[in-house]
């Protein structure tokens, strides 16, 4: 049997992951938008600790709901990854704010191309999509990755993304809250997986939603996310970087005891040069440190590489059949 009449043979096993706080307002309009664009996939809403009746009506609309208690989207995240099987999950907030009728051509793009992570690029269709601290922020934090991670990420905080079974099963979720996203994006930078976007709209909330996200709180713990994130995955990098300015302080100390004594002869700050030559000691003891936690991070990777590994990857068509017409997603199928 050809190639292609097995890719047929195959039909994609697809779960659309809703989590939800307090979205009584959008998450009727949410599920009936996927459940028409995706009409074969399972739909799954985690309610965290929603205060409204956003359980009660998504249990109305016959889809799956489930708890999260600990509260915060990392939370939600890391135990929707670990309780659904399938082979891709499309990802999406339940406020209504991105458009569902782009899931298959998401999906579709990550079936032909084997890719294991699509962003969906938010592209503004309303004045109120997007609060000036929010943009700046988004953009601030995307080019702080791609300058560290890898340049192959665009709008890193786009909550709408559709994974493969590979790339769930073997993400080590960590984070709490909204800054899940930039661990989304990291992980598929250091495992090298295949990865590419599609535009879609992004529109305001609608009236009586209200934003979960707080710019300034939320913006710190994600900044302070991609430094630990520096610290675990680019460890040479991070304690090189600590170590040559520990050396810089280190010489701006001695450098006026050391004209000194080559003018006279005598070192008059002995207290002084201890500390320099305690400071330069901290300074070879970190590129020490970044050396031994270098090579235990590549360990971690080749960890996740073989997780990543052990799931196989969705039976789909081959680069020179992928524009074959037998190899079309059909949504309504």
């Amino acid at each position: 049997m050809n190639v292609i009449d097995t890719a047929t043979m195959h039909k994609p096993k697809v779960a659309v992951l809703l989590p939800c706080y307090n979205e009584e307002s959008a998450i009727v309009k949410v599920i009936r938008d996927f459940r028409a664009a995706l009409p074969d996939a399972s739909i799954y809403v985690y309610d965290n600790n929603s205060r409204d009746r956003t359980a009660e009506l998504a249990r109305a609309e016959g889809v799956i709901v489930r708890t999260e208690v600990q509260q915060g989207k990392g939370h939600v995240v890391r135990r929707m990854f670990r309780d659904i099987e399938a082979d891709f999950y499309v990802m999406a907030d339940g406020d209504d704010t991105y458009e569902a009728s782009i899931a298959p051509e998401m999906l579709q793009l990550a079936i032909d191309g084997n890719h294991d992570l699509i962003n969906c690029v938010r592209r503004e269709t309303e004045d109120a999509a997007y609060r000036g601290g929010h943009r700046f922020g988004n953009l601030m934090l995307t080019g702080v990755v791609r300058r560290i991670f890898g340049d192959r990420v665009q709008d890193m905080l786009s909550g709408y993304k559709v994974f493969s079974r590979r790339f769930v099963k073997s993400f080590p979720a960590l984070s709490q809250g909204f800054d899940i996203e930039t661990e989304l994006s990291v992980h598929a930078l250091e495992l090298l997986m295949p990865v590419a976007h599609v535009d879609g709209p992004y529109r305001g909330r609608p009236e009586g939603s209200e934003s979960k996200l707080r710019t300034y709180r939320d913006g710190w713990r994600i900044l302070m996310l991609i430094f630990k994130l520096v610290r675990h995955e680019r460890p040479m990098f991070f304690f090189s970087l600590l170590a040559g300015l520990l050396a810089v302080i280190s010489l701006v100390l001695i450098a006026p005891i050391v004209e000194h004594y080559l003018a006279t002869g005598l070192v008059p700050r002995l207290p002084t040069a201890v500390l320099s030559m305690g400071v330069m000691f901290m300074a070879g003891l970190s590129v020490a440190t970044g050396t031994v936690l270098d090579t235990v991070t590549r360990g971690r990777r080749e960890v996740r590489m073989l997780a990543y590994l052990q799931c196989p990857r969705f039976p789909g068509v081959i680069a020179e059949d992928r524009h074959s017409p037998h190899n079309k997603f059909n949504a309504s199928a």
